[in-house]
Order: C-alpha cells, then sequence, then structure tokens
C-alpha cells in the first residue's frame, strides 16, 4: 500500500504531502483541490508506466490538461517549471519530476529527474546529467521494473501505481445507454460493464445481498444475466448481459426491471460493490464523488459497508471524495486504517490537506451527541466553503 503522497507545484497543490490509510476519505469546498489531488496519483501512475501524455492519463481518469494549467501560477509565486510527484510504500518510493514547455507543449510530458527505491537501495537515478542516450518521454523506471522480481518492493509499487485509476460513474453509462471511454477489467471508469463485473461476484452474491437489500427498500432481488431474460424496450441498446431486479411490492410477473428502469441509486451501490469486493479491481483506487446518487441515510450506511468491505480485502486501498455529510458518520473512524481529511485553500490560495483526528474534543461532541456530519457542517475541523 502506498504510506505518503507527496505533490509539488501541481495545479493548486504547491507543496501537498498526505499519510495514507486503507479508506481515505476526502472533503472540502468545491474547488479545494480534492480532485487535484487525486489526479496527481494518476499522473504519478502514468509516469510509473513509462509515459505521460493525453491517452495515459485519460485511461486513469485523469483530465488531460495544458502545461499552462498543469503548472501552480500563483499571484504571489513565481510560476512553476516543472511538477514533482513521489509516492512512499513500506519498503520503496518512486518519485519523478515531468516538464514541459507552456509555450509549445509536447504530446509527451517529459522526465527530468526520476528515482526509484527498494529496501534502501536505489535502483534508478535519472538527472538531465545522467540520462545519456535515454528518451526524455519515457520513464527509466518503467524499463528497469522487467528486471524485478516479483515479490521486489519497487516492483510492487510502480505495479500498484501503473493500476491506479480514478473513477466518476455517470448514470447513462451505469444504465448501459452510453458507451464507456475508458473501459477496463471489471468495470469501466464511468460504471461501463457493470453487469459483467456484477457476473464476476457469483461466489459473493449470497452475503452481498443481504448486504445490500436492506439498504433499498423497494429491492427484492437483484442478478446479471442475458438481456433477452429482461423486459426492456426495444429502442434501448441491448449488450449481452444486462442488470435485472425484483420489485418487492409489484405483482409476480410484472415486478421485473431493468438497468435501465431501475432506480439509479442501486446502480451506484452495485458500482461501489464491484469495485471493492472484485479480485480484478484495481489494488488501488479512487472513486470521486462517492456519495453521488444516495440518499444520505444510504450514503452513511454504505459508506460504513465499503469501508468494511476495503478493510476485509487487506490488500486494497481507496480514495474517496464526498460533499455529503452523513458519509462521515459512517465511517469507522477509530479504526486507524481510515482516515478523514479535510481540504482547504490558504489565504494565497494553495491547496491544504488535514487529517482530522478523533480527539478528545470531537469525542466529547460525540457523547452529547452531536455526530461529526453536523460538527463538519458547523466548520469545527475545515473542508467548507467561507462564510457568506
Amino acid at each position: 500500500m502506498i504510506d505518503t503522497i507527496w505533490v509539488r507545484d501541481f495545479k493548486s497543490l504547491v507543496d501537498v504531502r498526505v499519510e495514507l490509510g486503507t479508506v481515505n476519505v476526502f472533503i472540502g469546498a468545491n474547488g479545494s483541490g480534492k480532485s487535484n489531488l487525486l489526479e496527481a496519483i494518476g499522473i504519478l501512475g502514468a509516469a510509473a508506466s513509462g509515459r505521460v501524455n493525453d491517452e495515459s492519463l485519460k485511461y486513469r481518469g485523469v483530465r488531460p490538461g495544458l502545461p499552462v494549467l498543469y503548472k501552480s501560477s500563483f499571484k504571489h509565486k513565481t510560476g512553476a517549471m516543472h511538477i514533482f510527484f513521489e509516492a512512499h510504500s513500506a519498503n520503496a518510493s518512486y518519485s519523478v519530476t515531468l516538464w514541459n514547455p507552456i509555450d509549445k507543449p509536447n504530446d509527451d510530458w517529459q522526465y527530468k529527474h526520476e528515482g526509484l527505491w527498494s529496501g534502501g537501495h536505489q535502483i534508478v537515478g535519472r538527472s538531465p546529467r545522467t540520462a545519456g542516450r535515454l528518451s526524455t518521454s519515457a520513464g527509466y523506471a518503467a524499463l528497469k521494473a522487467v528486471d524485478l522480481s516479483e515479490d521486489d518492493p519497487a516492483g510492487e509499487l510502480l505495479d500498484l501505481l501503473s493500476n491506479y485509476a480514478i473513477y466518476a460513474p455517470d448514470t447513462p453509462t451505469l444504465r448501459g445507454l452510453e458507451p464507456d471511454s475508458q473501459s477496463r477489467e471489471p468495470v469501466g471508469l464511468a460504471g461501463g460493464r457493470l453487469p459483467e463485473g456484477l457476473s464476476g461476484l457469483r461466489g459473493r452474491l449470497v452475503d452481498l445481498k443481504a448486504d445490500l437489500l436492506p439498504l433499498v427498500d423497494w429491492l427484492h432481488n437483484f442478478a446479471s444475466t442475458f438481456t433477452n431474460r429482461i423486459p426492456i424496450s426495444g429502442s434501448v441498446p441491448q449488450p449481452t448481459r444486462g442488470l435485472r431486479f425484483v420489485d418487492e411490492y409489484m405483482k409476480t410477473g410484472r415486478n421485473l426491471l431493468s438497468g435501465h428502469d431501475a432506480s439509479e441509486g442501486v446502480l451506484y451501490l452495485l458500482f461501489g460493490a464491484v469495485l471493492a469486493l472484485h479480485s480484478k479491481s484495481p489494488k488501488l483506487f479512487a472513486i470521486d464523488n462517492f456519495d453521488q446518487a444516495l440518499n444520505p441515510r444510504t450514503a452513511r450506511d454504505f459508506a460504513c459497508m465499503f469501508c468494511q468491505w476495503l478493510l476485509d480485502s487487506a490488500d486494497r486501498q481507496v480514495l474517496l471524495t464526498t460533499h455529503n455529510p452523513l458519509v462521515l458518520d459512517g465511517l469507522p473512524l477509530g479504526d486507524e486504517r481510515v482516515r478523514l481529511f479535510a481540504v482547504d485553500r490558504s489565504k494565497r490560495g494553495y491547496t491544504v490537506v488535514s487529517r482530522v483526528e478523533i480527539d478528545k474534543k470531537l469525542l466529547a461532541a460525540a457523547k452529547r451527541g452531536v455526530p461529526l456530519s453536523q460538527l463538519w457542517v458547523n466548520g469545527s475541523f475545515g473542508g467548507v466553503p467561507p462564510s457568506v
């Protein structure tokens, strides 16, 4: 797992270092820099895979951007020449400095410095003076990775970063009405191929239904099946597989619904379950707007359930952003592996990321019956827009 992420001079992240747990939840005002942090890891992942360009960034859910927009540029600070990223795990670290001219940008970002360490031993040390004949647009660590043993911490770190992705599901894609521009296993970044992803959980469906059915009062059953077994309009795109839902309240024979007709909330629940439980999900991933389309109470209960799935997996790590206060009430923050971060802007506009510690003050508030969600809305620990 990633222990620490360090980012410098990328968008609003002038100098941000975050110590991560297994489940990491980021709260903050719109535009505070939450998504920037998720994307910074995506850029580092692209660098670890050997290429940083629009294609490699979009594959990881990062919005492609021009150097003039990627490099920090604040009124009271000299404009950044490069962008810097670094990740540490228990026994390895990888860092990279990337450059691209603002006036005439290249398709590929150029590697200026690159470092890969394993157990205190340097495997890659690259700078403009030592690069030799290496292409400046190709990562050296990615080339060296083929020589590393399967259990080498540096290789594991590169693999973790390379497979990282930011998921941002949307309703039309989850319903199968729109193609997913980035189709991956087990689901696409926007929620494409959700029926196929659910079918990969066959061995866990009984337990999954026991977890999810109580969250949706109308839902009696659900399954991934062939579309010819689902009542669906001929005008709706019909891939090979689809989702079938059984409504608790409707008459037998008329109580079957497709993913096109079911409420969108249940689609988001299944999407989160597939990412948390499927064997082919990335070991490190992010979900932007985790609470999207969920009722506040459902978001709270699902947050608790999702955390438990991740903690039980022992080999998954996730970053989540949310704007729903009740999500905080579902987090088992007594577990050190679950961490909450408030993201704010400083007086100069720099993004500041602060961990919300469960201290005596918060515990005393909880005893008085004041939940974490209310404390957040009241501005007790940051992550809120300025009052007007």
